[in-house]
């Protein structure tokens, strides 16, 4: 049974309600600072721990609950009759509750200005040693690191006469050490990534020392292939609108595989602004597009490789309708993922409930980094972020481009970002026609998405081609214009720019520049 809680937080969301509830059944407060005050001044009765261990707060408030009638009363084992005569001896009560949360470190880091006498300042001592404190005597003690447990504490000490189980205690503790794990990895992560300079200070981008931290949301029945294993994990700091934020509607548990290709989906079609569809098939598009509505989107981006986009995955930056519905329903589909679905939509697809439908928040945000582990190691770069706009093209060509094939390079080169490297991506009135993937030459690239275009009954006449990265040689130039090509958008930066432009002229088409690769490894 609760009878004494000792509530120290910074975050005072839900406390006072909180308090309340525990003064109703007659558990004693203690309390400190900020946290006393505002109990005082809504009428609870609470003891300020200065007044409880009878040792003033000293150091601008560094030293106040390290003290050995906080940490006796929280680290004192019950079953163990040593303990509590050493607790009798001192005259030490117990204390059977810890609610505390931790100063806003690394909020305040997060500050384009702060220094480091702020990020110092902010480094909480006294609220991780209560925390680990009362999470290591958890049989014992409830600790309570995060408001949002609160209400199911309370609700269980309703029902069980002021007592909290061991089940939830355990839980509890967990919480605890992972969340004082963030915040020391936070901690870590900050001074190591200053420079010498501490007068003006300088932050790298990657610390020295790497903490980073992850929930898991669910293991899985097998990994890329059945005889690996693997499990699904959220960044506790995860974006809104990233994958790791799904809802799953309906459907069958997701696989590691649709769970990757489903994030290759997302990304790129939320770098659209009208209404897009995106299909992905092992993490590569093999149709996107643009329209009026999802359901014409849809329409356009199946055109492209059909075969392909059997079994795949598909996801809408809209809310996806009865008549979009209705059409994705003809096909065989793993994943199906937008924004909102209608009411409508979600009746039909009730029926099919091996559809997995995922709804997620259509938000912008960008990973910190973008993580591959390599043996023994771990590479870590800032995520492609970069979308070129068509007032940043150099048009190097003689040929100038109307508006039509400028928006048709536009689109392109948006899809050729989600393309694994090497990459082709013939493109025409807001859709994709064919696309080349992952091959060794960017030449065979080029031949690949020709044929995907003349296996769909495509014509690639007056398309418009982005290439990832630069062609080394004018083969790979030949080949998208002899297929039908009229424009083209890469990077440069080749040794041989000069050749490949001087053969656009020759062919009598449009070249644009970027200077901005897109591989994707």
């Amino acid at each position: 049974m609760i009878k004494q809680a000792l509530i120290s937080v910074s975050d005072k969301t839900g406390v006072l309600e909180f308090a309340r509830a525990l003064a109703a059944m007659n558990v004693k407060l203690l309390s400190t600072g900020g946290t006393a005050k505002l109990l005082a001044e809504h009428g609870l009765t609470v003891t300020e721990v200065a007044d409880y261990t009878g040792f003033p707060e000293m150091l601008d408030g560094r030293v106040k609950t390290l003290h050995p009638k906080i940490h006796g009363g929280i680290l004192a084992r019950r079953d163990v009759p040593a303990h509590m005569q050493a607790l009798d001896q001192h005259a030490i009560p117990v204390i059977d509750m810890v609610v505390v949360n931790l100063y806003p470190f690394q909020q305040t880091v997060a500050k384009e200005q702060c220094s480091l006498e702020d990020a110092i300042e902010n480094i909480d001592i006294g609220g991780p040693a209560m925390l680990r404190s009362s999470a290591k005597n958890h049989k014992d003690v409830v600790v309570i690191c995060d408001p949002v447990d609160y209400v199911s504490v309370l609700d269980e000490m309703q029902k069980q006469n002021g007592a909290v189980s061991y089940e939830t205690r355990f839980a509890l503790a967990k919480k605890v050490f992972a969340h004082t794990a963030s915040y020391d990895g936070a901690i870590t992560n900050y001074l190591s990534s200053l420079g010498g300079d501490l007068l003006h200070t300088t932050r790298s981008a990657y610390p020295e020392t790497l903490n980073l931290q992850f929930a898991k949301v669910q293991d899985m029945r097998y990994g890329e292939n059945p005889h690996q294993t693997a499990a699904f994990y959220r960044d506790i700091d995860a974006v809104a609108g990233s994958l790791a934020n799904y809802r799953q509607l309906q459907g069958k548990e997701l696989s590691y595989n649709n769970i990757a290709d489903a994030d290759a989906a997302w990304e790129c079609v939320k770098t659209f602004d009208d209404y897009a569809c995106v299909i992905i098939k092992h993490a590569n598009p093999c149709g996107v597009a643009e329209g009026g509505d999802a359901a014409s989107a849809y329409a356009k981006a199946f055109q492209t490789d059909p075969s392909s986009a059997f079994g795949g995955i598909i996801a809408f930056n809209c809310e996806v309708d009865i008549t979009a519905a209705e059409a994705v329903s003809k096909q065989f589909v793993e994943v199906l993922i937008a924004p909102s679905f209608t009411e409508d939509a979600l009746k039909l697809f009730a029926s099919k409930q091996n559809v997995r439908l995922l709804q997620i928040p259509l938000a912008h945000g960008q990973n910190t980094w973008d993580m591959k582990r390599v043996g023994g190691g771990l590479l870590l770069q800032a995520p492609d972020a970069k979308n070129v706009l068509a007032s940043e093209f150099k048009i190097v060509s003689k040929q100038q481009p109307t508006y039509e094939q400028l928006n048709d390079m536009m689109f392109a080169w948006r899809v050729a970002k989600f393309v694994k490297s090497n990459a082709i991506v013939f493109c025409g009135n807001g859709m994709t026609l064919g696309v080349g993937a992952g091959q060794m030459s960017r030449i065979d690239s080029a031949r690949i998405a020709s044929i995907k275009a003349q296996n769909a009954g495509l014509s690639l006449e007056g398309s418009a081609v982005a290439s990832d990265a630069f062609f080394p040689f004018r083969d790979g130039l030949d080949v998208v214009v002899a297929a039908g090509a009229r424009a083209v958008v890469q990077p440069g930066g080749s040794m041989r720019d000069q050749e490949i432009i001087d053969a656009a002229n020759e062919h009598g088409i449009v070249m644009a520049l970027t200077g901005t690769r897109h591989f994707r490894h």
